[in-house]
């Protein structure tokens, strides 16, 4: 980094709060009162995330008799779903590319089933009334080297191939520049309908209401401790009681699971992003950017970004930390040297937006496995459903992914679950210190490709062959 950029950089994040920008808002509902008895019910539900949060209320839909308890180890929306970028796509695999490698069979049933689901999602919006700034936008990824622009249009001829490009555009240079100016674009494949933005948290905190709406018990400030067989059902412990259920549905994701055996399967990655101040007239208009579709450029190690509702944008990716020993731990949530690392890539990109400030910079966990999409499954005799995996993915697929979790418990064969994705498993990852030398070789792999025309070393491609891998 030149010493110029680095002082533009640094400069720019002198104001930005630690904090996540979505969750400092001033509508945030106030926490509900922890669990301090014994309760009963047909369902629980552990974790107050979306992949919860929906599951939850999709029960209640399918039975509104279902009593239903969730509880939460904090406040309904706090950790990923409450921080992410706000990006809600209706691939189930994580995106076309990975989903034609790994499900080639199945993947125009697996892209319509998405389709559905974000249509489901928007239906859900509107029918409860959720305020969280849904915008049907689509999204451009964007190439920034010229062998990611032949992979872009790759992806548009598979799709083609498939009967799948229906809302797919190709973009040349100038077509990708007169939506969003950057002078680092090439071209770009935009999704049309495939994509929405909204805020996550007021979309967690929405749910939160909803579900409460239709009845479900909510507590909050209430972690499971540990899962047990109690009579013909489950018995999960809490710090100030605990719950007996017929049923039990896991959407911890990156935290532990109450299914120890499941650990392995997974591993939390940092994720860091930037938050602009309010764009100017004049700003938004040196960019462009009048159709507010999210972006992501095309690089392993790739950048997204989208815009508010109040017109700053968010700047996030490219740096994946994975800390020795897969620990999840509070003081990994910052990390300024990523922020001076986005600051420089934001300015490269948008050398007109000069001046413009942060104000916010944040970070955290994502739980993600080695087929980059979720998995799913169940134990104790069928009695509790899980779903993890999601890989940054989950603000649309958690939803899929609840009634996945709900069909697996009524034990009937549904188009979901006779899905190859629903009952394979991705490879588990190895114990340390294997796992921590192998995901930094990947990446560093994985730097190495994105600067020399896309070529993959040895590593890689053995990764691949195995079905392997780490993406940012």
């Amino acid at each position: 980094m030149a010493p110029a950029a680095m002082r533009t950089a640094a400069q720019s994040l002198s104001d930005a709060q630690p904090v996540p920008f979505w969750l400092e808002d001033p509508g945030k509902p106030a926490a509900l009162p922890a669990l301090t008895r014994t309760e009963h019910c047909d369902l629980l539900v552990v974790g107050g995330g979306y992949s919860g949060l929906w599951t939850a209320l999709l029960a209640k839909e399918r039975d509104p008799a279902r009593d239903v308890v969730l509880i939460e180890g904090r406040e309904a929306g706090w950790a990923a779903s409450g921080r992410n970028g706000g990006f809600c796509a209706a691939s189930l695999t994580h995106g076309f590319g990975n989903g034609l490698a790994r499900w080639p069979e199945e993947l125009a049933t697996l892209e319509e089933l998405g389709e559905r689901n974000l249509d489901a999602i928007e239906a859900a919006v509107a029918a409860y009334g959720i305020d969280c700034d849904f915008e049907r936008s689509g999204e451009i990824d964007v190439a920034t080297e010229p062998h990611q622009m032949a992979e872009l249009a790759g992806m548009y001829e598979a799709a083609a191939r498939l009967g799948l490009a229906d809302g797919l555009e190709l973009l040349d240079r100038d077509a990708v520049r007169a939506q969003v100016n950057s002078p680092t674009f090439l071209g770009g494949l935009w999704d049309r309908r495939g994509v929405a933005m909204l805020n996550p948290a007021r979309l967690a905190w929405g749910l939160k209401r909803a579900c409460a709406e239709l009845g479900v018990r909510v507590y909050e400030n209430t972690r499971g401790l540990d899962l047990a067989r109690a009579g013909g059902g489950m018995a999960v412990r809490t710090p100030y009681g605990r719950v007996l259920a017929r049923q039990v549905v896991l959407g911890t994701n990156v935290f532990p699971s109450l299914v120890k055996r499941l650990r392995h399967y997974t591993v939390p990655v940092y994720d860091y992003a930037l938050m602009t101040e309010p764009l100017t007239g004049d700003q938004l208009e040196s960019i462009g950017w009048k159709n507010r579709q999210g972006l992501g450029d095309s690089a392993n190690q790739f950048h997204y970004f989208r815009l508010s509702a109040d017109n700053r944008i968010l700047w996030g990716g490219y740096d994946a930390i994975y800390p020795f020993g897969g620990r999840v731990r509070a003081e990994l949530d910052q990390r300024p040297e990523t922020y001076l690392t986005l600051a420089e890539h934001f300015f490269r990109c948008f050398p007109q937006l000069e001046g413009v400030r942060f104000s916010h910079a944040w970070g955290g966990a994502i739980d993600t496995c080695s087929r980059f999409s979720a998995f799913f499954g169940t134990a104790h005799g069928g009695r509790v459903a899980y779903a993890a995996g999601y890989t940054g993915l989950g603000v649309g697929a958690t939803r899929f992914g609840a009634d996945v979790m709900l069909d697996l418990l009524s034990g009937e064969r549904t188009e979901r679950t006779q899905l190859r994705m629903v009952r394979s498993k991705p490879l588990p990852f190895p114990p340390e210190p294997i796992a921590w030398a192998g995901i930094g070789l990947t990446k560093w792999s994985l730097a190495r490709a994105d600067a020399n025309g896309g070529r993959r070393n040895l590593w890689l491609r053995t990764m691949d062959r195995l079905g392997l891998g780490f993406d940012s």
